[in-house]
């Protein structure tokens, strides 16, 4: 009871206040839990996607826990924890629901990761395995000097290799022209050639080249090349069998071979050791003497070039001569064209696509003209020990370009059996360094000492040393052979 006068307790009309506070206060707090459930329920599956996204995802590359910005997971939990009425419980619901949520993809990548790898793994090329592509263009690059990888080979360990080719042998002093590898501008060559793989897969093969002196300077280079397969005694070669030389891989019962037929149709000059003619006949359109010699071979390497730079025009027997006699001249590039028609047809209308693989030789050029390179003292390819370097623009160092066209032309035309064209003639043309030069030999004889000292006369800059410039022709074919799947075998021989 209150005295006349007494002020009311303290709190005494407070508690009203206080109690009406307390009951218009609860409905807000009810309100917001309620609409942040309502929030939670609607966006729950997001959130819970987010939160498990976040956790299972790695981090992105460049991240780190120590750059100072929150991880995923942590955004996308925390505004859920602070709105939460059981933040604890539903910390522990997200984390669950997560756990199971995350468990089946997880798997499911471990597999697709597990499928990838094994994938790879088996996509990895082994030893031997070759992949150049068809649209790198080898002849585009430069010459890199590289004294661990290069020779290919030793000089002395090449136990055919003719006394025409062995420079060192025949006097020369210096041996940098072995050691440079071509470096291809938009791919690589093989390191190295492997010889038992590439051995493999002449297995029970023929490989010939047809040509001139320079195709039987590539294989030389060839036989050097893929001999360290075979075993001591089981390799030899037959010499001039006809037109043919032969070397055997007995354990692979396989042959690497050349042919020579200079112009590859018939011609006065088709004797293999008699190379003095002055006077060079052709027949355009007669190759069947010759081509019988090349069926069934698996793999066939052309060649023809040097036997028509002697003349401007060239000599082409009349369709009713008798007689080497009985000819008319014709200028080169048309007579040229005349024989590679001939060579194409026969190509397309006798290979066997799905056997035998053909490649056309492009030009191997010669230097006789020192002062085309900025060395206007030389004496034509003489006591050059180095490769044109850093040179811009064409060398025109004296090659017939309409002949390299048109046996580019021939190869494309043709349409039944694909020809590819090997174009080495840019790339060789700034090995000036070389070639064989003095040391060599001549009419079956070494050079002597009071040859050797005249260049101008007895100087050869068309043929090439060995180990050298051809070994790196036969690792671009090397490199097209083995970057493609094995043909059937072949006949054995």
């Amino acid at each position: 009871m209150r005295l006349p006068g007494q002020r009311n307790p303290p709190g005494a009309k407070r508690a009203p206040v206080a109690s009406h506070r307390r009951s218009g206060r609860l409905p807000v707090y009810v309100a917001g839990v309620f609409f942040l459930a309502s929030v939670f329920l609607m966006f729950r599956d997001e959130i819970l996607s987010l939160t498990t996204t976040a956790r299972s995802s790695p981090p992105t590359a460049g991240s780190s826990a120590g750059d100072g910005l929150p991880r995923r997971e942590e955004l996308s939990v925390k505004p859920v924890l602070r709105h939460s009425g059981k933040p604890e419980r539903h910390h522990r619901v997200t984390e669950r629901h997560r756990k199971a949520s995350a468990k089946r993809p997880r798997k499911k990548a471990t597999k697709a990761a597990a499928a990838k790898k094994t994938s790879k793994v088996a996509a990895r090329p082994g030893p031997g395995v070759v992949d150049v592509p068809e649209t790198c263009d080898l002849s585009k690059g430069d010459w890199v000097f590289d004294n661990a990888s290069y020779p290919l080979y030793r000089e002395e360990a090449c136990e055919f290799l003719t006394a025409q080719v062995t420079c060192m042998r025949n006097g020369r002093r210096d041996d940098g022209y072995q050691k440079w590898r071509w470096q291809p501008r938009d791919c690589d060559l093989p390191a190295a050639f492997d010889a038992k793989h590439f051995m493999e897969r002449l297995r029970g093969k023929r490989l010939m080249f047809v040509g001139d002196s320079l195709n039987r300077n590539q294989w030389e280079s060839m036989v050097c090349l893929v001999q360290p397969a075979l075993s001591p005694g089981k390799k030899y070669v037959t010499w001039w069998e006809g037109n043919r030389v032969i070397f055997h891989a007995v354990e692979y019962n396989a042959t690497v071979e050349f042919y020579w037929a200079p112009f590859l149709v018939e011609s006065n000059s088709d004797d293999p050791k008699i190379h003095s003619i002055q006077d060079r006949v052709i027949k355009p359109d007669a190759i069947a003497a010759h081509a019988g010699n090349w069926r069934g071979v698996d793999y066939l390497v052309f060649n023809t070039y040097i036997w028509w730079m002697n003349t401007l025009n060239m000599k082409v027997m009349r369709p009713t001569g008798k007689t080497w006699e009985e000819h008319d001249e014709v200028v080169r590039i048309e007579a040229y064209r005349r024989v590679l028609d001939t060579w194409a047809t026969w190509v397309n209308h006798n290979v066997d696509p799905a056997r035998t693989s053909v490649f056309f030789m492009s030009v191997s050029p010669l230097h006789i003209s020192p002062e085309a390179w900025g060395n206007p003292g030389g004496v034509r390819c003489a006591k050059e020990e180095a490769p044109v370097r850093k040179w811009r623009g064409p060398l025109w160092v004296g090659t017939d370009w309409d002949l390299h066209r048109a046996a580019a032309n021939a190869s494309r035309a043709v349409t039944r059996v694909p020809v590819t064209f090997v174009d080495v003639t840019a790339m060789s043309e700034r090995r000036k360094d070389a070639h064989t030069s003095v040391h060599t030999i001549r009419q079956g004889r070494a050079l002597t000492p009071e040859q050797q000292a005249d260049p101008a006369t007895y100087a050869d800059c068309i043929h090439w040393c060995l180990p050298g410039v051809p070994d790196v022709w036969n690792l671009m074919l090397y490199a097209r052979i083995m970057s493609r799947p094995s043909p059937p075998s072949g006949r054995r021989v």
